[in-house]
């Protein structure tokens, strides 16, 4: 995660991606499996999901476990910064809601 010179610039910076915010708010949820992801969110690529998750970890938001099984077993789930930004896309789920409301369908 890199710092912007305003802390809302580097919140937005470490969410902003293809579907990362969906992510996280799917793993509040509970511990998810690669393929449980995918699943959850068809419209996007396993390549995309691949690189946002790796993204997400690399900022300390969501944590991946590898378990030593044959075949391996992979889980990722929220770290505390990651459960603790809640509020927040909470906030900004809402503000989707109302934003939506507003857009006129053709």
């Amino acid at each position: 995660m890199k710092k912007s010179y305003c802390p809302i610039d580097t919140f937005i910076n470490s969410i902003k991606g293809k579907r990362k915010g969906t992510i996280i708010l799917h793993l509040y949820q509970g511990d998810k499996r690669y393929n449980e992801l995918v699943k959850l969110m068809p419209d996007i690529s396993e390549r995309m999901m691949t690189k946002q998750l790796k993204e997400l970890e690399v900022d300390g938001l969501v944590k991946r476990t590898v378990f030593p099984e044959v075949p391996p077993r992979v889980e990722y789930s929220l770290t505390e910064l990651g459960r603790a930004i809640r509020p927040v896309l909470k906030g900004m789920y809402k503000g989707g809601l109302l934003l939506e409301n507003t857009i006129e369908t053709k």
